[in-house]
């Protein structure tokens, strides 16, 4: 079996020349092979970069991109082809969008592993620890506190006990922070189990304490990326002087960026994101990583229901791990890009169970809102 074709396509819900936010766009990649199998991967990333990452014809032996060091490759050599793709876009890849076009492809070539064996993804990488793995929501909060109350309640209906916002206002204001975080507690009730994200809006490690410490009264289980993930100083500051934990790692990529974080930075929990640092092969290894320093590992995931599928195999193969992120996005490429979107029920998200990563994209969507073809 060889790699024939690769394609690059770019999904967006408001117009080009108009704000997008976290959920409204994205960018699949379909490899495709000569016995008609192909694999569906994604990256959570500008689309428009990782279709140039992927398209560009090469400059020089160490500057290929990846779709031209692909073609007639065995797409069962996985291994072999994250270093070909690694060691050949060495010159505009290496760490950042790279490595998030790279994701794609890897995601996509276990994918089409599992369908040339008919197998689930999560039991081609060794023991499948879980069939199902434990959920918490995550929306973007309302701007005005009273708003995220209706909000809270429909998760709980749905069925959640632990949720997560972080994106729009939060994090612009530090009175507004802790009114709209207020509200939120109250609703969700005091054992709720409840975590932001800040999308590193705090800044400094030292409003980041001064914060912790006022919002003592709502329990808060983890605060997510408060500062730069580049403050390796501040994030082992913050952890070894507040009560929620500390979490972040959702920008890096490549093992040799968490070997960094976690050696230096000493997070309370790591966050990959699987379509980021460096797909499903890299995640495995930076789970292994997370072992070894006795950290927690909750990977990152807001994108589409491709993102939450091959997060589930992922998961579903680490013993030690298990806790998902659900995108509570009401944007039509969260909620109806996927055909079969992993199910949710009762807390928990389902490991799907067909080849592959398990999932079909509905061609209807991608028609309505691809750019840039």
């Amino acid at each position: 079996m060889k790699i024939v074709d690769i394609e690059v396509i770019c999904l967006r819900v408001p117009p080009v020349d108009a704000l997008c936010v976290w959920g409204e766009d994205a960018v699949i990649v379909k490899v495709i092979t000569d016995e008609g199998i192909v694999g569906i991967g994604e990256t959570d990333s500008s689309p428009l970069v990782i279709k140039s990452i992927i398209e560009t014809p090469n400059s020089n032996l160490a500057c290929f991109g990846l779709k031209e060091l692909l073609i007639g490759e065995n797409p069962l050599d996985i291994e072999r082809l994250w270093s070909k793709m690694y060691e050949g876009s060495n010159y505009l890849g290496r760490r950042g969008a790279g490595i998030h076009a790279m994701s794609a492809i890897d995601i996509a070539l276990w994918d089409i592993k599992g369908k040339y064996y008919n197998k689930p993804v999560c039991n081609l990488l060794g023991t499948k620890y879980r069939d199902k793995i434990r959920a918490y929501g995550t929306f973007i909060p309302e701007d005005l506190p009273e708003g995220n109350k209706p909000v809270i309640c429909e998760l709980i209906e749905k069925g959640f006990k632990s949720i997560k916002f972080g994106g729009g206002v939060l994090g612009d204001d530090p009175d507004l922070d802790y009114e709209i975080i207020k509200a939120v507690r109250e609703e969700a009730g005091e054992d709720f189990e409840l975590q932001i994200d800040l999308a590193a809006k705090w800044k400094t490690p030292e409003h980041t304490l001064m914060m912790a410490k006022r919002l003592e009264p709502f329990n808060l289980n983890w605060i997510e990326e408060p500062i730069g993930s580049d403050d390796l100083a501040g994030y082992q500051s913050l952890g070894q002087s507040i009560k929620p934990m500390i979490a972040g790692g959702e920008t890096l990529t490549t093992l040799y960026e968490f070997i960094s974080f976690l050696d230096v930075g000493k997070p309370d929990l790591v966050q990959p994101d699987v379509t980021r640092c460096g797909g499903i092969t890299e995640s495995k290894r930076i789970y292994e990583l997370s072992k070894k320093y006795d950290v927690k590992l909750v990977p990152h995931g807001f994108s589409t229901g491709i993102l939450t599928a091959a997060t589930a195999h992922f998961l579903a193969s680490c013993e030690t791990t298990d806790l998902i992120e659900y995108s509570q996005s009401k944007s039509p490429l969260n909620q109806y890009l996927v055909k079969n979107p992993a199910r949710f029920e009762d807390e928990f998200i389902i490991v799907p169970d067909g080849p592959g990563i398990g999932i079909e994209l509905d061609e209807n969507i991608i028609k309505k809102y691809r750019v840039f073809n």
